[in-house]
């Protein structure tokens, strides 16, 4: 009976389940993410989540030290024991659960699209224009007058070579420039048909041409219309139509993935957000107050946001699997964000909503 205790006792305390003691100086993960990540130009640190850490360490009695790491070494960090806690905005995804532990959410939020801040509509219709639809129309219509032209041209080729030249090409060619011109109505009279079967022709072409011009122009413009409507985005519905910048390793990123969005991944947001305003991409999708940040800080006015997010998630901090900092951090976090304090943090960096 003592041996089956002894072994018990054993099996708990050698168990991974069991809470071990947090170290005496917690070894705090952060990585630059404006408003909530700040490195300021004297080398200290700030934002939502720091002073959210600096409060809750206070609360628990916690020392601890920051350890500035890229992005993709948080999570790593915290897995092989380098890290005993990341602070940043980690968004919560069943992915990184099942990797570490996430605190309670402290930031509820979505992504939102950001745009050039002043849409070029007549890029938008030139764009269209050149689109394949146009130019089929194009290609289609200057086969029409080269057919017409060498039909002509075979009538006029034995009793018109002045006008029509006496080579192949040079009739093609002359005949080609006759259905155009007739086509168009400007009919500048330097050539004109003299045989029976050219004047046929030409009959049949001017009256045929009156309806093929109102349908070219009819096409034309819906083409140059829909591309003026469709040139702008306003939603995430219109992403599929776009190239869009986003960062990579990030929840945009996986977004954009799942609905097989074309997108240019770039190291950081800045660098996407300014391959909009260069024109490299239509649009960059991101965390949406962190994008808002960013946006001030941009040159030339920056970009529109659009207006609402979506794909919502989540920020919390995250720790190793069973931490025993999970439950005392998570409790602080629910006290601190359930205060009148923590709206004054949220519109000293976000601004009021």
């Amino acid at each position: 009976m003592a041996r089956m205790l002894i072994g018990l006792i054993f099996s708990l305390l050698s168990s991974p389940l069991l809470a071990q003691p947090a170290p005496e100086v917690l070894r705090v993960g952060i990585t630059e993410v404006p408003p909530f990540v700040i490195q300021e130009p004297d080398g200290r640190w700030s934002g939502i989540s720091l002073e959210l850490w600096q409060q809750a360490a206070e609360r628990n009695g916690y020392r601890y030290e920051l350890q500035p790491l890229p992005f993709d070494q948080l999570l790593p960090g915290l897995q092989n024991g380098q890290l005993d806690i990341a602070v940043g905005a980690l968004t919560m995804t069943a992915e990184r659960e099942a990797l570490i532990d996430l605190t309670h959410p402290f930031y509820r939020t979505g992504l939102a699209i950001g745009v050039p801040a002043q849409p070029d509509n007549g890029w938008a219709a030139l764009r269209a224009l050149m689109s394949w639809q146009s130019l089929s129309l194009i290609i289609g219509l200057a086969a029409l007058l080269l057919i017409v032209g060498t039909v002509l041209w075979l009538f006029e080729r034995r009793h018109n070579r002045t006008q029509f030249g006496d080579s192949s090409l040079q009739g093609m060619g002359n005949g080609f420039w006759w259905a155009a011109v007739t086509m168009t109505t400007v009919g500048y009279g330097d050539k004109s048909p003299v045989t029976f079967g050219g004047r046929l022709v030409a009959i049949i072409w001017m009256f045929a041409a009156l309806v093929m011009v109102s349908t070219f122009t009819a096409a034309v413009t819906t083409t140059l219309t829909v591309g003026n409507l469709q040139g702008g985005l306003e939603g995430p519905d219109d992403l599929r139509r776009a190239h869009v910048a986003t960062v990579e390793g990030t929840v945009s990123e996986r977004y954009l993935d799942e609905q097989r969005i074309r997108a240019s991944r770039y190291p950081d947001l800045s660098q996407a957000m300014r391959a909009v305003q260069s024109g490299e991409a239509e649009a960059v999708v991101y965390d949406l107050p962190i994008l808002q940040y960013r946006n001030g800080e941009l040159n030339h006015g920056g970009l529109r946001v659009l207006p609402g997010t979506f794909e919502n998630q989540s920020y919390a901090f995250a720790v190793p699997s069973h931490s025993p900092l999970r439950e005392p951090v998570s409790q602080a976090i629910l006290e601190i964000t359930a205060g009148p304090a923590w709206q004054q943090l949220l519109e000293r960096y976000l601004g009021k909503p």
